[in-house]
């Protein structure tokens, strides 16, 4: 994880606390941020590092294999299944499972991932006896769970045993800061992989990069600087070099106090203040909408009718 951000610093922190115990953990953001390399980071930070890391994407297995990939399945269990087949779980016994896109979960494995993580054992599709893990769980997601639980779509009671601790990974606009070290990191690391000389990136080109979208968060950007290293002829990568490939942020600069358009109705400006009041606590909370709620007095489900009155979101108002 590359990076000096304060935001980035607080992951690190929530990482090293995290790490030494046997605590469930959430990571929560968008697609791209790097919630992978966190929950990596906290299991080669953990007593279990010489053990196991199994990765599951939930979202990449259809709902009718899901529950034999993760609880395994015996021999003649359904069609196809040939021979046995040892879950990711037991695979997992004594290091740790990451559960990746989580909130994509059915309701029928998620019970089933609730039961592993109360009472710690297993049981395969196709057999009457249950199996003891000892396994670490780190569940990530880009959803919003609060908002699924409020939808019906995801269960409360595994939200709050995968959330024991939350780690919010920042999204890259947030850590605008590390975008040149994150360029000259990728770009050391792809011209070492494509043989080719390293160029070097002028302070404008750099400052170009720190102003672009980067909707696909780091993501995005390690595949720009390697489409650069590959395509770009000569030793120096300049502002026209990344025109036509990079696009900047189109979002308008936020107007001065005395530029703002003023309310023109009582009406307007109530609305206009209490937006201003709901986003400024849910940043306050880290966008935990449970906490915010209780913080200013509101029900939860009256916070969310707010949320979808004015817009906000974390990702337009983060």
């Amino acid at each position: 994880m590359v990076g000096e951000s304060s935001s980035l610093r607080q992951v690190w922190d929530a990482i090293k606390r995290a790490a030494p115990t046997n605590a469930t953990v959430l990571l929560q953001g968008e697609s791209g941020a790097g919630k992978e390399l966190v929950a990596r980071s906290i299991h080669r930070n953990s007593l279990r590092s010489r053990e196991r890391f199994i990765q599951v994407n939930c979202a990449a297995i259809p709902e009718e294999l899901i529950e034999s990939e993760l609880f395994g399945h015996e021999k003649g269990s359904f069609t196809g299944a040939t021979e046995k087949q040892i879950g990711k779980f037991e695979q997992a016994d004594r290091g740790t499972i990451f559960l990746d896109e989580v909130g994509d979960m059915s309701a029928k494995t998620q019970a089933k991932v609730l039961r592993v993580l109360q009472e710690g054992e297993v049981e395969r599709l196709g057999s009457a006896r249950t199996i003891k893990v000892d396994v670490r769980v780190i569940a990530a997601t880009n959803k919003d769970l609060e908002l699924e639980i409020e939808k019906g779509t995801f269960r409360e009671d595994l939200y709050f045993r995968l959330s024991v601790i939350p780690i919010r990974v920042p999204p890259l606009r947030d850590r605008r800061d590390d975008i040149p070290l994150l360029v000259r990191h990728f770009a050391d690391l792809f011209s070492r992989d494509n043989n080719r000389r390293l160029p070097r990136f002028t302070p404008a080109a750099l400052e170009y990069l720190q102003k672009a979208r980067w909707k696909g968060n780091v993501r995005e950007l390690k595949n720009t600087v390697e489409r650069l290293i590959i395509m770009t002829p000569g030793d120096t990568l300049d502002v026209d070099d990344l025109r036509g490939i990079v696009r900047l942020d189109q979002k308008p600069a936020a107007a001065s106090d005395g530029e703002k358009e003023r309310p023109g109705t009582l009406r307007e400006f109530k609305e206009s203040a209490e937006r201003a009041f709901l986003v400024d606590k849910l940043r306050e909370n880290a966008w935990n909408i449970s906490k915010t709620a209780e913080v200013i007095g509101t029900p939860r489900s009256n916070l969310y009718k707010k949320l979808e009155q004015y817009a906000i979101s974390q990702e337009g108002d983060g």
